[in-house]
């Protein structure tokens, strides 16, 4: 079975202690619930979470929906944004399958990255390490005024913002994230192509403004 792997990438840096990352906790739950309602989306959907702050970890890897386990979370430290970059970068290529002769792999990846300040390593490094990786498309969102849209503008062409990293727009984001992965499981199951137009995905709501 092709797999379609999802891979987010969750800002934990001190700067979202409180309700931002309460609202990502709950963000979370909220997708897992509702994509397990989804028959093409539960066949279809694997999902890994990847956290960064003064280091990147992965702290789950890619899983069914079925069997996916959130863990607790808890906002400290800095942003490194370039590790988190290169880390999912190193996933990817260890994690999804690749087509050969013989098989067909896995769909391309789908990334959503979250944060709501700027990085404070080396982060081009890691950004070009991601560059190598085919992904079908990669969504980043600036939570709060405290993100640089600028830095995210080079990772991909589609950059939301959000203007307050609180629950209610947080909470919008991961609804949108939830729309976007079941419309793509669904695509890929009927249609059994590639999905890599973000054009194609639901209009984000009104909460989220497309970075142009």
């Amino acid at each position: 079975m092709r797999r379609l792997p999802v891979y987010l990438l969750l800002d934990t840096s001190g700067s979202m202690t409180g309700e931002p990352i309460e609202a990502v906790k709950n963000g979370v739950q909220m997708m897992i619930s509702s994509l397990r309602q989804n028959p093409q989306a539960i066949e279809t959907a694997y999902l890994s979470v990847i956290t960064f702050d003064t280091t990147a970890q992965q702290i789950i890897p890619l899983t069914d929906l079925a069997s996916f386990q959130m863990i607790d979370i808890k906002a400290s430290g800095v942003t490194a944004f370039g590790e988190a970059l290169k880390l999912t970068a190193a996933k990817i290529e260890t994690e999804v399958a690749k087509t050969t002769t013989e098989q067909k792999g896995d769909w391309k990846p789908l990334v959503f990255i979250m944060t709501d300040g700027v990085p404070t390593d080396h982060w081009e490094s890691g950004l070009a390490e991601f560059k190598k990786v085919k992904t079908a498309f990669t969504v980043a969102c600036a939570a709060g005024g405290g993100a640089d849209t600028n830095v995210l503008k080079q990772i991909t062409d589609t950059v939301v913002s959000l203007e307050n990293a609180d629950s209610s727009s947080i909470g919008k984001f991961f609804q949108w994230v939830t729309a976007s992965i079941g419309v793509t499981s669904t695509k890929i199951e009927d249609l059994g192509r590639e999905f890599t137009n973000v054009k194609e995905l639901p209009p984000p709501p009104s909460e989220l403004n497309i970075v142009v």
